[in-house]
């Protein structure tokens, strides 16, 4: 049983998602404003988050904003709003998954059972630890280090930076990355890997797309370039 949070001020919708994730199998807490959901993010450590953006006093996209300073909890945004410039802003802050209302119960479902999946399910990377001098991961851990210094990552970026330093020097398409670092049933586009990509690019410090170990091929895709370490001195 997952432990869920829905933050949610319409009664209406957070009885039936409470009733519908219930029955489902989770366990559902529920939380009708903002600034109650982030409190009860922290006290309550969930599994996942699904988080309205139009809230009262502190919107949903502040409540996102502070949860991915602290957490790496999978966030599933939910707006009446249809518009690309809400998806784009819901994936580069840092969202998992993104549904507009009105949804299916049956899409709610599958989408939160395939965020649980690929942020509590066994790994489907090596598990040995990967160093090469600047960047270090330990899987098992669920670590990861650039110069000695750990950066906390999300569940989503952790494999999506896996599955590129495992293919160091391959360039990876968004398509590969999807099927290799996403579960992702409902066919969501491969944006949300060039916003992940960015996110964690800016995580890592590596802001500089020409000096990024983690390299854009444009028309193709993706790779992660092993650094080439100064032995001068030895």
């Amino acid at each position: 049983m997952s432990r869920l949070l829905v933050v949610e001020d319409d009664p209406d919708i957070a009885m039936a998602l409470r009733l519908l994730l219930t029955r489902a199998g989770h366990q559902v807490a529920h939380a009708k404003d903002g600034r109650t959901g982030l409190r009860d993010a922290y006290t309550e450590r969930p599994e996942l988050v699904i988080l309205d953006i139009g809230l009262p006093g502190m919107d949903g996209w502040q409540v996102l904003e502070r949860l991915r300073d602290v957490s790496d909890v999978p966030v599933l945004l939910l707006t009446a709003h249809g518009q690309e410039s809400d998806k784009v802003r819901g994936l580069r802050g840092g969202a998992d998954d993104y549904l507009t209302k009105p949804f299916t119960n049956a899409e709610l479902v599958a989408r939160v059972e395939a965020l649980l999946r690929r942020s509590a399910g066994p790994a489907s990377w090596a598990d040995e630890v990967y160093d090469d001098g600047v960047l270090r991961i330990d899987p098992a851990a669920r670590r990861t280090f650039v110069a000695g210094e750990e950066v906390r990552l999300t569940p989503t970026e952790f494999r999506l930076l896996n599955v590129l330093v495992r293919h160091a020097g391959a360039v990876l398409s968004p398509n590969q990355l999807l099927a290799q670092a996403w579960d992702d049933p409902t066919g969501i586009g491969p944006e949300r890997v060039k916003f992940a990509v960015l996110r964690l690019r800016r995580k890592l410090g590596w802001t500089d797309p020409d000096a990024s170990p983690i390299e854009s091929v444009r028309g193709f895709g993706y790779r992660y370039r092993r650094p080439v370490l100064d032995r001068a001195g030895e």
